[in-house]
């Protein structure tokens, strides 16, 4: 079968090759172990699954949250799936897809067969349907909306073939319909309040349907009956094994270790890394993979004077050690960046040369910007001290706690604020933060444009004038040829750091905590869990 022009073919083994000489540092590979090498999975049962944030919204094209996507992606089924091994785009609802010349116009042609959990066919004109929702739900869709940027049209060349058009190049619209945030809902769907979707009521195209959702407290899902197009990448094609999956929200960390141990819950990923010790026995298994696209960052915001400065952000940037954060808080499988992008992402290169840690040059940086030590050891310039806050949410919180340290012995004073999700949002929502903080998880270096571009759906810097940077996320979006795009993905990658754009910190795992009865839960490409092969052990 041919489902691919031969130039995005190539597209795919280049994005192959980089993930595949990472794979082994960052952890990504091997599935979750099985009770024994003849082992036949069994069907039935439900699996507790503990998350330890609810950001209120389970609806797969309205998340983000990691913990929220460990519910969302389980509904839906995308157009195309990701290897995780090697980063290659394959067919799934779309058995075939071509892509033009210059990344405007992308075809897929549609499996005749599979439909939505209320019997509805998934077709072309429902494809359309979802697009044209997912751009209605504007910044709601935090995610979909910077895959679907500058889209043109939406052709429904007949039941089972459409056509996306975008008025610019993009590059990375292919791996974006691997995606959960483009995964497929029934058409009724996009009738039902953007409320509504994020309590649960949708219909979707997935293995699981959504039973239950209560805020604060959890979800359930139940396996979809009738459903055999699962993707090639994974153990099976057929309908689920497990008849249900419980998500438990279990914020505090001592309380999801107690849980696991106890038999409350069967599986997490919010163990803590000096917990992890506690389930090294026979009777657990844990299973690690880098999550790809950018890494942890200090996101500096450069509408502001202090920040617009190039010495002041790169001095911040030198002033952190990265290797003391991950030896002394994080787990062997957090590792310091080492690039804006994660090692597991295509087109990933190892920047460790330009991004170093070097608190005297930092200081030089600060004192040719006139910033001179005051009594209290914190710089100050014009009366005025060299101090910075950022509110975040992210656990550990001891990261932030740490740099911070690490910055006041340059003379940087960071205000910590520790908040909820929803206040962390509230807070930066009007783009009056000195920093914000976190990661967003792609495989696909066009996640850098998203986060760091001019016009980028995040432009996490705050910036309002185009500079040099912005012409390379935006040249590397159009790229078709996999040895150009790696080219000019370095070059802004490279850029990003040297001009103090990117404050990287660490590389943020998922690490999967589960009894020894769970088989076959495991990472798609991006990082997210996947449930459909999971199944208990007798």
């Amino acid at each position: 079968m041919s489902f691919t022009r031969p130039r995005i073919a190539a597209l795919a083994a280049i994005g192959a090759v980089a993930l595949t000489l990472t794979a082994c540092a960052t952890g990504a590979g091997d599935p979750a172990p099985t009770a024994s090498a003849e082992a036949e999975p069994v069907t039935g049962g439900n699996l507790t699954f503990a998350i330890s944030v609810d950001s209120q919204c389970i609806d797969p094209q309205q998340v983000g949250n990691n913990d929220a996507i460990a519910i969302a992606r389980q509904t839906v089924a995308s157009l195309t799936i990701q290897d995780p091994e090697n980063g290659e785009i394959l067919p799934w609802l779309a058995t075939d897809f071509e892509v033009n010349d210059d990344a405007t116009s992308f075809t897929f042609t549609l499996q005749d067969g599979p439909s939505y959990a209320d019997g509805e066919p998934i077709d072309a004109a429902s494809v359309k349907t979802n697009f044209e929702a997912i751009q209605a739900l504007g910044a709601k869709a935090t995610l979909g909306s910077s895959y679907l940027a500058d889209l043109e049209s939406i052709d429904v060349v007949d039941d089972q073939t459409v056509t996306i058009n975008f008025s610019e190049p993009n590059a990375q619209f292919l791996q974006a319909t691997s995606t959960f945030t483009l995964g497929l809902l029934s058409p009724a769907s996009a009738a039902v309040s953007q409320a509504d979707r994020c309590l649960g009521d949708f219909v979707g195209s997935g293995p699981f349907s959504v039973q239950s959702y209560t805020p604060n407290e959890g979800a359930v899902l139940e396996r979809r009956e009738g459903y055999e197009w699962g993707p090639s990448t994974a153990a099976h094609t057929d309908e689920a094994y497990l008849d249900t999956i419980t998500y438990k929200v279990v914020p505090e960390s001592g309380n999801r270790t107690g849980s696991l141990q106890s038999g409350q819950i069967d599986a997490t990923t919010g163990i803590a890394t000096a917990d992890a010790v506690l389930f090294e026995g026979d009777d657990f298994w844990s299973l690690n993979r880098a999550n790809p696209g950018s890494v942890y960052n200090l996101y500096a915001n450069q509408s502001t004077k202090k920040l617009a400065d190039e010495n002041v952000r790169l001095a911040i940037q030198k002033g952190i050690d990265r290797e003391q954060i991950t030896s002394t808080l994080l787990g062997p499988d957090d590792v310091p960046a080492v690039s804006p992008l994660a090692s597991s992402t295509p087109y990933f290169t190892d920047l460790s040369d330009v991004l170093e840690y070097d608190p005297e040059a930092a200081a030089d940086l600060l004192e040719e910007s006139g910033w001179t030590e005051g009594d209290d050891g914190i710089r100050e310039k014009d009366g005025e001290k060299l101090s910075f806050h950022v509110t975040y949410w992210q656990s550990p919180k001891e990261v932030l706690e740490l740099v911070q340290q690490q910055l006041r012995q340059i003379g940087v004073d960071l205000q910590l604020t520790f908040a909820s999700i929803a206040d962390v949002q509230a807070a930066n929502a009007d783009g009056a933060y000195d920093f914000s903080y976190g990661n967003l998880t792609r495989a696909d270096p066009d996640v850098l444009r998203t986060v760091f571009s001019v016009s980028g759906t995040s432009n996490a810097t705050k910036r309002t004038e185009p500079a040099e940077i912005d012409e390379l996320l935006d040249e590397q979006a159009a790229i078709i040829d996999p040895t150009e795009r790696q080219k000019v993905v370095d070059e802004a990658a490279e850029l990003l750091i040297t001009g103090g754009y990117s404050i990287p910190i660490y590389q943020l795992s998922t690490t999967i905590t589960a009894a020894s009865k769970v088989q076959g839960l495991g990472f798609e490409a991006s990082s997210r869990l996947d449930f459909y092969d999971a199944w208990i052990a007798e």
